[in-house]
C-alpha cells in the first residue's frame, strides 16, 4: 500500500473530503495533539468513511454534523493490529507520515477508494 498522498484521488472525493474536513480541522487537530501528548502514538490517523468501521473510535458523526463522513479517532498500532498496515509496512508507513502539526493523517475509506491521504490543516 502507498502510504503517501494518493495522486489518483479524484475530485468527487477531494470535494467532499475538504468540504467535510474543513468543518472538523480544528477537532482533529486538537484529538492528534491529545494522541501524541499522552504518548498513545507518534501516528494519528484519522479515518473517514461513510459508515461505521471498526477502525478506531467515533470522533465525529457525520450525521449530528450534516456531514457525508464520519471521522474515527485512530493510530498507527491498532491499524497494524487490523492488518490494514503489515509489520513490514511500519517503517515504510513512518518515513512518510507527514509533520502532524500541519498535516492531517486521512485513512479514507470508501467502496471505490482505500487510501492514506495527508490535508494540511487550514492556517489560523
Amino acid at each position: 500500500m502507498d502510504y503517501s498522498n494518493d495522486p489518483e484521488l479524484n475530485g468527487k472525493y477531494l470535494g467532499t473530503i475538504t468540504k467535510d474536513f474543513a468543518t472538523v480541522s480544528d477537532t482533529l487537530k486538537e484529538a492528534s495533539y491529545q494522541i501524541r501528548k499522552r504518548e498513545i502514538s507518534k501516528y494519528p490517523i484519522f479515518v473517514f468513511a461513510r459508515q461505521e468501521v471498526p477502525l478506531g473510535g467515533l470522533l465525529v458523526n457525520a450525521d449530528e454534523l450534516n456531514l457525508e463522513w464520519h471521522v474515527f479517532a485512530s493510530y498507527l498500532d491498532v491499524f497494524v493490529q487490523q492488518r490494514v498496515i503489515s509489520p513490514e509496512g511500519i517503517e515504510a508507513f513512518e518515513q512518510t507520515y507527514k509533520d502532524p502539526e500541519e498535516y492531517c493523517c486521512l485513512f479514507v475509506l470508501d467502496e471505490e477508494f482505500t487510501n492514506f491521504v495527508y490535508v494540511p490543516y487550514p492556517e489560523d
